[in-house]
Parts: C-alpha cells; structure tokens; sequence
C-alpha cells in the first residue's frame, strides 16, 4: 500500500485563505492523530542564519502551533546549534537569531528552545546498530519531546542535492558531537597561521585534548570525542573541520540518523515540507540566490521518505526560472538538482532510509 502525501497549492479565495488551507492540510494530514492532549510537541524548523530570507515565514508557523494548541499540546519551536561558527552555533546566538528572523514568541505564540543546550552538548544517545553508527547523538529535548512536527523549507543543498524533510531530520536534530561524526571521521585540525595560542580552546575542551606547544594550539586526536566545541571557542576561527567524509557515506549517516531521531516515536511524528521559494542553497548560507522554480505548494504526510521524493517530484515537473543560477536540466521533468549539483546523486539518502525501514518512496499524492 502506498503512503499518501496530502499536497495544497497556493491558491486561495476569499471563503478559505492560506492560512486556514495549512490547517485543513494539517488536520487531514493526521494531526490529531500525532498530539495527544498535553504532548510537549517538538516543531523541528531551521530559523534561518542572520542575512538569509529563504526560510519559511514565521506566519505560517504561527498556524502550525495553533492546530497543535488546538488539540491540546504544548509546542515549541525548536533546532539544534550548528557545527560551524555563525549566527546559530549557540543558544543565545541561536535565539537571537531566530527573534531577529521573525520567530518571536510574539509572532509565532510558541516558546523557542534550542534542543541541544548552551553550547551543543545537550545530547542523548540512541542506539541504532546499523552499518555506520551503532549509537547517534540527538539534541536531548527533541528525544525528550513527546511528540514531533517537523517542518523543512524544501530547497537545493550543496551536500544532499535538496535539503527537505530527511535533512531536517538527521542533520538538523543531531547535537554538535552528531553533526561532526557524519561530515567527518577526523578530529578538527588547527590553521597554524590563524592561531595565536590564546588557549581559549584548550581551556573548554572537556577531555583535555588539546595543549599549546610552541605558541600553537595541538589536538590530541586519540583522546579528542569529536564534540566540536573548539571549532565554535577559538576567536581567530583557526579551529576547523575537516571535511574528509564522501558525499554518499555522508548521505547514508544522514539516513541513521533520521532513523535514531524517529525511534521511539513511532505514531507521533507528522512531517510538512513547504516547496516555496526553493533556493539552490541551503537556509544555513548568510544569504539566498533566487529561487530555481515558482512557488509550488506545501505537502504533508507520516512518512519522512515518501514525502521528500514526492517534493523532489512536484519540482522536477516544473520549467526552471530563466533568471536563476540554473543552467542545465531547466526543462520540465529534468532533475533540477542535479542541474545544480552535478556531482551528488540525491537519490542515495532516499534509497538507504527506505532500506532502513523509515518509509517509502513508492507513495501517492492527494492534492486537497
């Protein structure tokens, strides 16, 4: 049987207007199936880093946490601290952004919790055992959140070929140490030339891991757990990732971790990509390039699979925009993605989840 993914375009009149079509999406789309009454309900989104507007408009959240109020849980807005150092890499650094962007409590009636703590290390392991990981690290008050509705802003990304619900999912809800482990097998290394063995970085470091010799920062790497902190400490940002993981190795430790974010809440997840303003980047980049196709319409269902290769679909039917980046594969049914990112073959993520048992690309489209 075919999972259903329940699609609304953009139309609307003066009897229904968008805002009401995302409610009546969302209720036939199993809402009050997913909340229960006093559910403490994770609304897993990407706020967006500071210069970037391609994200959804905290409006349309806003509606999101109404429906879920409206059943009786309790939501907040919620993502993990980035790996890198920006405008979201801790959590008073994240919430300011996410204020500034527009997702003030004010706007959006719903609280913002940063679910990996302070500085990333509020985590709680999941054991998976699958080829990769056998253990993942998830941001703590998502794993401790009873319920999940995650909502992605559907787009390009450099490293997934589209960033949608799965992206959300593995990469957005993993802790700092999570995030590291699938973009890297290698502890961080240091930029001699930017360091001034300052110390701040060996001062954080809870393992002990690094010292100062001879004026510079050196990690140990046998004792160094891959937490990432120095990256976001050092001021000079001479501590660095490194970037060595492939991209299909990498798609597939985004699928595990999709798979350890989703255990334990089976029943209790709902998964809502918003196929509007699809930038050929990510909504991490401090800026957006024009959108590569017209605003297309949102889409909802249980199954986290079934629903980014439906969105991969709907944009893929679409004639590219003349004035973007795109330059190949602009026609309808050409695969914008790889028009974009040549070298990345998106599908990789999609057929190791439905491997792992997340869901199904196999699944059909109601449009209501």
């Amino acid at each position: 049987m075919k999972n259903k993914v329940y699609f609304i375009n953009l139309r609307a009149t003066f009897k229904e207007n968008f805002l009401a079509k995302i409610g009546r999406l969302l209720k036939t789309a199993g809402i009050a199936e997913t909340v229960a009454k006093r559910d403490l309900v994770a609304v897993k989104l990407h706020f967006g880093e500071l210069g970037n507007t391609a994200f959804i408009r905290p409006v349309f959240l806003r509606k999101i946490v109404h429906s879920i109020k409206e059943i009786g849980g309790i939501p907040f807005l919620t993502d993990s601290n980035t790996v890198y150092a920006g405008t979201r890499s801790d959590s008073p650094n994240h919430i300011m952004t996410a204020i500034q962007n527009g997702f003030a409590f004010s706007v959006v009636d719903a609280p913002v919790i940063i679910a990996d703590g302070l500085r990333g290390r509020s985590e709680t392991p999941v054991i998976i055992n699958q080829k990769n990981f056998e253990k993942v690290y998830i941001g703590s008050d998502i794993v401790n959140a009873d319920s999940l509705v995650a909502v992605a802003h559907f787009k390009g990304h450099e490293l997934t070929g589209f960033g949608g619900t799965i992206k959300n999912l593995g990469m957005g809800c993993a802790s700092r140490r999570g995030k590291l482990a699938q973009h890297s097998t290698l502890s961080p290394k240091v930029v001699k030339k930017k360091c001034i063995g300052c110390g701040d970085c060996a001062g954080h470091c809870s393992q002990d891991a690094i010292s100062i010799i001879n004026g510079k920062a050196e990690i140990d790497q046998e004792k160094c757990i891959g937490c990432g902190d120095c990256i976001i400490i050092c001021p000079n940002s001479a501590v660095q990732i490194q970037w060595n993981q492939t991209i299909p190795i990498f798609l597939k430790n985004l699928a595990e971790y999709t798979m350890g974010v989703l255990k334990g809440k089976e029943g209790k997840t709902l998964f809502i990509n918003f196929i509007t303003n699809v930038s050929p980047a990510c909504d991490c980049m401090p800026l957006n390039d024009a959108p590569i196709v017209r605003d297309i319409g949102v889409v909802a269902s249980t199954d986290p699979v079934a629903i980014d290769q439906a969105s991969v679909d709907l944009v893929n039917k679409e004639e590219s925009i003349k004035s973007s980046c795109l330059k190949t594969n602009t026609l309808p049914g050409e695969d914008k993605f790889r028009g974009i990112y040549p070298n990345v073959d998106w599908t990789i993520q999609l057929d190791y989840a439905e491997s792992l048992g997340i869901g199904s690309r196999d699944y059909e489209l109601v449009e209501i």
